[in-house]
């Protein structure tokens, strides 16, 4: 039962996502230069993304177990099956592996990974709680995995990358209020204060569908620098999913329009590696 609650912890499905993000990031950065790419490189991309993803996961539990009392009560933590303690070992054991292995993929690689392990805590110390700054946060970590791909190439592979961590960014953020709004009791009964409780869950729907609105205009943009037809065809089905979960919120579905966001940033995914590579 507690290696079941070490992988709950981990919650591997979404770091498997982070780690792919990285490796589309270092893919789409690659495409334009005639360096070969190395699959230890890659492979190191990927795995670093996973280890630091998962640590701070595992440190949001360590420090939300009040909190995941209320609002989910089967967590590992709050269940019992995993100990407070052990989980900010594990926690620190992850983001120190992830840092260490890093090294080996440049400075700039090096650089992002101590920076966003850093907000990781932070994040799940200070700033979870608090309205809005902790959504932008967030939202750069989660983009930022395409531009620790991208800097496996250097400077030129950030650049190349920089229009993915932008439109990933605004979806993140819209996807965090969202869960704010769904979490509202629980923050509310620890103090916190999110968005929703500080303007309203409704102004905060509203708030988390015009930052959705933009993710959804700005998507084509890619195409115009350099990406395939294939992006546009693929990433319409990510605007619909985007679209879908807008109005979902408006109908006060937070749980519902949450999950939606987060398949849109999937399909977001694929579009993007199709239009790099078909």
């Amino acid at each position: 039962m507690q290696c079941k609650g070490f992988f709950e912890l981990l919650r591997a499905g979404n770091c498997a996502m982070a780690g792919f993000a990285a490796v589309i990031g270092s893919g789409i950065a690659y495409a334009p230069v005639s360096d070969g790419i190395s699959i230890f490189g890659i492979s190191l991309v990927f795995a670093c993304v996973f280890l630091i993803t998962g640590a701070g996961n595992a440190i949001n539990d360590f420090f939300d177990a009040d909190i995941d009392a209320i609002n989910k009560p089967m967590r590992p933590i709050p269940s019992g099956r995993v100990s407070q303690n052990i989980v900010l070992y594990f926690s620190l054991l992850l983001f120190g592996t992830g840092i260490l292995l890093s090294g080996f993929l440049g400075t700039i690689c090096f650089v992002v990974a101590v920076i966003n392990s850093a907000l990781l805590i932070l994040y799940a110390r200070n700033l979870k709680r608090t309205a809005l700054t902790g959504n932008a946060c967030i939202g750069y970590l989660t983009g930022s995995t395409f531009l620790f791909g991208g800097a496996l190439f250097g400077i030129s592979g950030i650049i190349r990358t920089a229009g993915l961590f932008g439109l990933s960014m605004l979806a993140t953020v819209a996807r965090e209020i969202a869960k704010d709004i769904e979490d509202t009791r629980g923050d509310l009964a620890m103090g916190a204060t999110t968005l929703p409780i500080r303007v309203g869950r409704k102004q905060a729907g509203y708030v988390a569908s015009a930052v959705g609105v933009v993710a959804v205009l700005l998507s084509p943009l890619p195409y115009f620098t350099g990406f395939s037809i294939w992006y546009l065809l693929v990433v319409g089905f990510a605007d619909l999913c985007f679209l879908t979960a807008i109005l979902r919120l408006s109908k006060g579905d937070a749980a519902g329009s949450s999950r939606l966001f987060k398949q849109a940033m999937a399909v977001a995914l694929v579009a993007f590696m199709a239009g790099a590579w078909m």
